[in-house]
């Protein structure tokens, strides 16, 4: 989950957070010391930062409070969440956000399966949909009849051999066969442990089939200057901070923003460091 953030007259902006509020919320960063939330690399100019934020389950009791992200809210810059959340709605990765102490609306979320339903509205595309059950909402008025490309998305448990042969035998009776991915992230991790995302099964298709997929999300260049659109900021302007080297730190470089890792959520150490 990405937070993007864009400062006014070229002021960077800081967060104040001593170290262990950021453990107990399980925001860590390079650079927490002396009781400040800073980065570890000089801020850009002018503008502000993108700000990666991973979270711990709240309290059993009540909903903590996302120290950073209500400090950022009360602030002048410019907030943008970027995910490629693709088993979730919008509107409920917001309420799960919201119960975990964020203060965040639908529409500061920039996400891959609004812009995939753009994409295929603008090019008259009919999906046939290789996605999870939690997501199918998004595509409510995208007509799936006699389909002409395919989407695929962590689909999790639906990623079974039934259902990416079918992907594949529809993509393969296309004369011009479209594959769109909602991201292509290796593996993410959650609290079981690491699993498998979309990428893998995508790469499975663009083998199976000779072709390459078009890649709605990170770390597509297009998906981040989009949040960088929407706020109204130039990519020199802002630095994107992440825990995946690929999707998060190299898509963000490859549309012209500097980039931070840090070092928890999937970040491996010994892996990472020398992707």
């Amino acid at each position: 989950m990405l937070i993007v953030v864009g400062g006014p007259e070229g002021r960077p902006g800081q967060l104040e957070v001593s170290s262990s509020q950021a453990q107990r919320r399980g925001v860590v960063q390079e650079g927490v010391e002396s009781g400040s939330w800073k980065s570890a690399h000089p801020a850009p100019s002018p503008g502000g930062h993108v700000l990666r934020v991973l979270t711990a389950p709240p309290p059993t009791d009540s909903p903590s409070t996302c120290l950073p992200t209500s400090r950022l809210k009360r602030s002048p810059l410019k907030v943008r969440f970027c995910t490629n959340e693709s088993q979730k709605s919008r509107g409920d990765l917001v309420g799960l956000l919201r119960r975990l102490g964020f203060d965040i609306s639908e529409g500061e979320v920039t996400a891959p399966a609004p812009a995939t339903c753009l994409i295929l509205k603008e090019r008259g595309l009919r999906p046939h949909l290789l996605v999870h059950d939690g997501v199918r909402s998004e595509f409510d008025q995208i007509d799936t009849s006699n389909p002409n490309c395919v989407v695929i998305a962590d689909a999790g448990e639906s990623f079974s051999y039934h259902n990416m042969n079918k992907a594949f035998q529809v993509l393969m009776e296309l004369e011009n066969p479209v594959l769109l991915s909602l991201g292509k992230g290796r593996y993410y991790k959650e609290t079981s442990g690491l699993l498998l995302d979309v990428g893998p099964y995508m790469k499975a298709l663009e083998y199976a089939c000779g072709i390459e997929a078009e890649v709605v999300g990170k770390p597509s260049p297009e998906f981040f200057k989009s949040a960088l659109q929407e706020m109204g900021v130039e990519a020199h302007q802002a630095v994107m901070i992440g825990d995946d080297i690929v999707g998060d730190v190299g898509g963000a470089q490859r549309c012209g923003m500097r980039a931070l890792q840090v070092r928890t959520g999937k970040y491996r150490m010994g892996l990472d460091d020398f992707l």
